[in-house]
């Protein structure tokens, strides 16, 4: 009996000693400092840069982020190790958890001033930024990944930006800079955007490259239209690095326009018109063609004729599709004259051709 319960006593001390052995030494607390961003990005208009990022929601060591501090916006001339440079503060509340969501991550950003004096004519020159999310006391786990913004200079925005429509589509006009020798590697190029109304999706319209003279005039002809469009015109810095890569600089917004595309403009005047009578022996009729017209929304043509001393009367009763006509309601010895005039979608008629005249023998 005494034998069987030193037994029990060295099986029990041995599974209390190898349970003993699993437990690790004890964890240090966490910092709880907010993990760095990794996608910080930078958009440049005008003299403003833009900028987001996504909103941490783990600590550097992984655990979950229960508290977020400030985030400080950095910026600098070179590599940013730290945020010496301090140009904005902003606060960013803790995001709600959402279990199961697939909503896109939280973000948060902020927009910065540039100096004027950091605009450089130097179109090499950058300036670097990054932020640095902080814990409630004000610790951070280092900054976030660097972004860099080109300073090259960019031109105001157009003035005296003006729209107007025309059977050419919509001529845009405005006056802009005089750029008679920009730096190496850089062109100034004025762009004009428009959207339809109802929508937030800008479409390029057209654009002018920057120089000597300060008048431009461009032409949107890919409108509809009857429909309303709203147009607003910048310019653009374009330059070209030493690796043959192109970056673009917009400069600011003029204010938008409103322009709705009323197509009261009639179709081209019919032209080259000819009357040729069908010769005897036959039935009498007069035979007229004439060059067809290139209206993209031409309808059709109506046929004028008139007799000596006779104001012109429409002939047909509805639109003639081809260029060409044969009337066969005409007398002997009578002298016509003809005349043709185009008709496009929305009833807008062309002036009346030049007359062809023929005589009936």
């Amino acid at each position: 009996m005494r034998r069987l319960a030193k037994r029990l006593i060295v099986v029990v001390s041995a599974v209390m000693l190898e349970a003993c052995a699993t437990i690790g030494p004890p964890q240090p607390p966490s910092l709880d400092l907010p993990k760095p961003p990794t996608d910080l990005r930078a958009t440049r208009k005008g003299s403003r840069v833009n900028l987001t990022w996504t909103i941490p929601t783990v600590t550097s060591d992984r655990e979950t982020l229960r508290i977020l501090g400030p985030t400080l916006v950095c910026r600098g001339s070179g590599e940013l190790n730290a945020c010496n440079t301090q140009v904005g503060e902003i606060r960013t509340p803790m995001p709600a958890e959402k279990a199961g969501s697939s909503a896109q991550k939280p973000q948060a950003s902020y927009t910065d001033t540039l100096p004027p004096q950091l605009e450089s004519d130097d179109p090499s020159a950058i300036i670097t930024y990054a932020v640095q999310v902080l814990n409630r006391e004000g610790r951070g786990a280092g900054v976030s990944n660097q972004v860099r913004v080109a300073v090259a200079h960019t031109l105001p925005p157009p003035r005296d930006f003006q729209a107007r429509v025309a059977k050419e589509g919509a001529l845009l006009s405005w006056i802009g800079e005089v750029v008679s020798a920009p730096p190496a590697d850089v062109k100034y190029v004025y762009r004009v955007y428009r959207r339809s109304e109802g929508s937030n999706e800008r479409e390029l319209a057209g654009e002018a490259l920057a120089g000597a003279e300060s008048s431009f005039t461009i032409n949107d002809a890919s409108i509809e239209w009857q429909k309303t469009y709203y147009y607003r015109a910048e310019a653009v810095t374009l330059i070209r690095r030493a690796n043959n890569s192109q970056v673009e600089v917009e400069g600011d917004d003029t204010p938008e326009i409103k322009v709705f595309a009323d197509d009261v403009f009639p179709p081209t005047v019919p032209a080259e018109l000819q009357a040729v009578f069908s010769g005897p022996g036959q039935k009498l009729f007069i035979d007229l063609v004439w060059a067809p017209v290139a209206d993209a929304d031409l309808a059709g043509y109506n046929i004028y004729r008139r007799e000596e001393g006779t104001t012109p009367v429409k002939l047909n009763g509805e639109l003639i599709k081809a260029p060409a006509y044969r009337d066969e309601n005409v007398a002997p010895q009578k002298k016509y004259f003809y005349s043709v005039s185009a008709v496009d979608v929305r009833g807008n008629e062309s002036a009346q051709s030049e007359e062809a005249s023929e005589t009936v023998p």
